[in-house]
């Protein structure tokens, strides 16, 4: 068992000592490369952890995973984006074209579930534009956004994008840029009484497509799975779709099935203790309440920490408990599960974002707001209810 004790969480130590052994050469080109459960028994965690950490190489381009097979070093890792990496060029013009322009995006995260898309649509469309595109990771903490975003600036980057970190107020960095009308458009997130262009999911609506969904197969007594809204305006509105959902159709709303402090899979609080103890907790809630029937997930890894309660209670899914959840990989190794999810248009929206920048720049006023709809791609998760 490797050494737990280091204060990143596993799944980034995980994945950073994995692509090290890959960019030493240890794990060559086409190596397969342990599974989620060698990783997670190598380093004494859950698969859950080990999946986040592979979900993370995938993303960047650095393993592929097949179905069935396992996951692979890719036959070029150096091609996938660096998480960090100062510049993402175009494939066809000089880095030192000083005329071109750059924008940056700031985000918290990305994965194979969420993130992955939105990044190729943005590199496809800054390239196609003749422009570079700077990213920084976050891993939600808000005072590495203040110093990303500052960076951004002092590196000379003509526009920004920004996926908000969770928190009850946004940072005074981004606040900054609105006040200098810096050329800004926020991801996922709005800014209340602030005009800062935003582009996001329409999540009130998502959210009530899942339910309904639920409703469809019978099901009544749903659990609502988030974490701590904190003024978080997506999963305040995906909460208000879950609530609208039961409105319209005469269900009275109980919220006592609802667990809506879960943060274990907070990027900065995604550590194996969190994990187990949110699963165990997630469990103790499933004995004390026998008629739930079905769980919403805000998050796909929300998903899977109630996934992996139910079955420590000896309960199957779908044929005893439904999950539904936002976003989800298009395919899991090994087990091949899909959830049924909300799939956000992550290509639509990365597009937009860059296409609203370059129009700031260009002197065109932005719409305040865009919501894009969402799809609702059904799963392994979802079954109707016994004896309905």
């Amino acid at each position: 068992m490797k050494d737990a004790s280091s204060s990143i969480p596993m799944y980034e130590k995980i994945f950073n000592e994995t692509r090290s052994l890959i960019e030493t050469g240890v794990y060559r080109k086409g190596d397969k490369i342990p599974s989620e459960k060698e990783l997670a028994d190598e380093y004494g965690v859950s698969r859950i952890t080990s999946k986040k950490a592979l979900d993370l190489l995938a993303a960047e381009g650095a393993i592929v995973r097949m179905p069935g097979r396992g996951s692979f070093v890719a036959p070029d890792p150096s091609d996938g984006i660096r998480p960090g990496a100062a510049v993402v060029p175009s494939a066809d013009r000089s880095i030192s074209a000083a005329k071109e322009r750059m924008i940056g995006l700031v985000l918290t995260d990305f994965s194979a579930s969420y993130g992955t898309r939105l990044l190729y649509s943005m590199e496809e469309f800054t390239r196609k534009n003749d422009c570079f595109l700077v990213l920084r990771r976050t891993f939600g903490n808000q005072a590495s956004e203040e110093s990303a975003i500052q960076k951004m600036r002092s590196l000379g980057v003509d526009g920004l994008i920004v996926f908000p970190a969770q928190g009850e107020y946004f940072n005074a960095e981004i606040l900054k840029l609105v006040i200098a009308e810096f050329p800004l458009v926020l991801i996922d997130r709005k800014l209340k009484g602030v005009a800062a262009a935003s582009i996001s999911t329409d999540n009130t609506e998502a959210a009530a497509q899942a339910v309904r969904h639920l409703f469809g197969l019978g099901h009544r007594h749903i659990a609502l799975l988030s974490p701590p809204p904190r003024d978080t305006t997506a999963i305040e509105e995906r909460i208000e779709g879950f609530v609208r959902a039961h409105a319209d159709d005469g269900i009275a709303v109980d919220r006592a099935l609802w667990i809506n402090d879960i943060t274990a899979t907070l990027p900065d609080a995604f550590y194996e203790s969190n994990i187990e103890q949110e699963i165990r907790r997630i469990a103790e809630h499933l004995e004390r309440n026998p008629g739930i029937t079905a769980f919403l997930a805000i998050e796909y890894y929300i998903a899977l920490l109630a996934k992996a309660a139910a079955e420590r209670l000896g309960k199957r899914v779908p044929e005893d408990l439904s999950i539904v959840c936002f976003d989800s990989p298009t395919l899991n190794v090994g087990e091949g599960y899909l959830f049924t999810h909300i799939r956000q248009k992550e290509e639509e929206m990365g597009r937009l974002a860059i296409e609203t920048v370059l129009g700031i720049l260009s002197g065109n006023q932005p719409a305040a707001e865009v919501r894009l709809p969402a799809e609702l791609v059904p799963g392994s998760s979802t079954a109707v209810v016994p004896g309905h």
